[in-house]
């Protein structure tokens, strides 16, 4: 499938019946994503650790994460997960949620499929009465990085990344929801 403007995109939640779903979808956009990057050795030893159906279904029953699947003509395209749990201090805001995972499937990038869960993410963040949400970006991700300013985060931190033995640096990322005690 190629990208296209006129198909739309569909959101739901994630439930465990989805979970080999999910870990191939997760793997494949990761490794698309990163793997030109980064040496196949930090990655299989992250993508082993981090995809397995058997993680994204211990990830699906968490209560403090939500996943989200974007789907286009029936098809998975994209995945959006939040996660509760404290925020850096860089943040500099306790009553925010993270965006610890968005991605489209290669296929779809430029289809609408990350602002489709963008929009479902900082939808969720208000309704839950969030005030922030916030995210950890690769430094050298300049297309990621890009989309989020676009939507209007702002560069607040840094933190650190393991990807197998590679300790990578991230850039950590907020804007404020629409909705919260205070507007975006």
């Amino acid at each position: 499938m190629t990208p296209s403007a006129t198909l739309p995109v569909t959101t739901r939640q994630a439930t465990p019946t989805d979970a080999a779903l999910l870990a191939s979808l997760a793997a494949t956009t990761f490794r698309d994503t990163f793997g030109p990057d980064n040496t196949p050795e930090n990655m299989v030893a992250y993508m082993s650790s981090a995809f397995g159906a058997d993680i994204q279904a211990a990830e699906l029953g968490d209560p403090r994460v939500t996943v989200y699947l974007a789907e286009v003509s029936g098809e998975v395209a994209g995945y959006a997960m939040l996660r509760e749990g404290p925020a850096p201090a860089s943040v500099g805001e306790a009553n925010a949620v993270e965006i610890a995972r968005l991605y489209a499937a290669t296929r779809m990038i430029g289809a609408g499929v990350g602002a489709t869960l963008m929009r479902r993410c900082l939808d969720e963040a208000a309704a839950r009465g969030r005030r922030a949400v916030w995210l950890g970006v690769w430094e050298r991700n300049p297309r990621a990085i890009a989309f989020y300013r676009r939507w209007a985060f702002e560069d607040v931190g840094s933190t650190t990344f393991d990807l197998g033995r590679d300790r990578q640096a991230d850039r950590v990322m907020m804007r404020r929801v629409s909705g919260g005690s205070e507007g975006a």
